[in-house]
């Protein structure tokens, strides 16, 4: 089943030409997930041709407008391509009222229902759940509430070796052993065991979304060995004091938290407009952690 994260935006508070600000799409098997949704996020869905229809949830991390301004847009269009599905939208307290006024005072009333579930951005608790992944908010230490969402899937089913089924199975037994139970006769007694028959499933695959932080050493133990975190790094380490004023983190601490965390794979990204060249963040990142890329905007990441 596909796992993958395409990187929409990766320019923080100040956008620039071929850097746009914050968005991304994980994709896991047929469903689509938003994750933020900054200016021109539509643009860069048409851009990398991501289906609007496809995507029913939309994960919002917190009120910065480099975080959510595209959304109202990307809502109106949904609208004008006559979406009648229902969308799940998450976020921090004040997000439905926004919406609720924009709405209201352009004179837009959606074709879809947008059902709200409002996140406590200080807990680490369960917001979602369907038959792909389920979702948990992860707590930021930002200027205004803010969460980051860890995604992860759910378990497979034992894989069917078709070698070793005897001729003559039935598709019902089939799905019996494609759940993990034996096969019994009518007395109760096992005659084919499904460990006999079967391997197991792949090791299910996990992201976790650190939004805009201070560095915090308690979020390791939250994301303990996904297959990729994405971690901000707004600034370089030279500029840790400006980091800590603005509720950021540099390129240094968000390698020092994948390395505490034991994860995978890291993306840094959130990038200060300050930095043309971003080969010195990633280099700093990779000095803690080496399995480090930078989330450059069309990056695609498969797990």
């Amino acid at each position: 089943m596909e796992f993958e994260l395409k990187i929409l935006g990766s320019a923080s508070a100040t956008p620039m030409l071929g850097r746009h600000h914050t968005a991304q799409v994980l994709t896991v098997g047929r469903q689509q997930y938003l994750i933020d949704c900054g200016e021109s996020t539509q643009e860069r869905l048409i851009e990398h041709r991501i289906r609007f229809g496809r995507i029913d949830h939309i994960f919002i991390s917190h009120l910065h407008g480099d975080h959510f301004f595209g959304l109202f847009g990307l809502l109106g269009t949904l609208h004008l391509q006559g979406r009648t599905e229902p969308l799940r939208l998450f976020g921090p307290a004040g997000l439905d009222e926004i919406l609720t006024t924009q709405l209201r005072c352009s004179g837009t009333p959606l074709s879809f229902d947008v059902q709200f579930t409002r996140v406590d951005t200080t807990q680490h608790a369960l917001v979602h759940e369907d038959k792909y992944v389920s979702v948990h908010t992860l707590p930021m230490r930002h200027r205004i509430p803010c969460c980051g969402y860890l995604f992860r899937e759910k378990p497979g089913r034992p894989r069917l070796i078709k070698e070793k089924l005897p001729a003559g199975l039935t598709p019902e037994q089939l799905q019996t052993l494609a759940r993990g139970e034996d096969l019994r006769d009518e007395l109760g007694h096992v005659h084919l065991r499904h460990l006999d028959v079967t391997e197991p499933p792949p090791a299910p695959r996990s992201y976790a979304y650190c939004s805009d932080t201070l560095y915090t050493e308690t979020l390791a133990d939250l994301v303990r060995g996904v297959s990729l975190l994405y971690h901000e790094c707004t600034f370089l380490h030279e500029m840790l004091e400006r980091a800590v004023q603005t509720g950021h983190s540099t390129a240094r601490q968000a390698g020092q938290l994948a390395r505490l965390a034991g994860v995978q794979q890291l993306l840094i990204g959130h990038f200060s407009s300050r930095y043309r060249d971003l080969q010195p963040l990633l280099d700093e990142a990779r000095q803690e952690f080496t399995e480090t890329n930078l989330a450059l905007e069309g990056l695609s990441v498969g797990l």
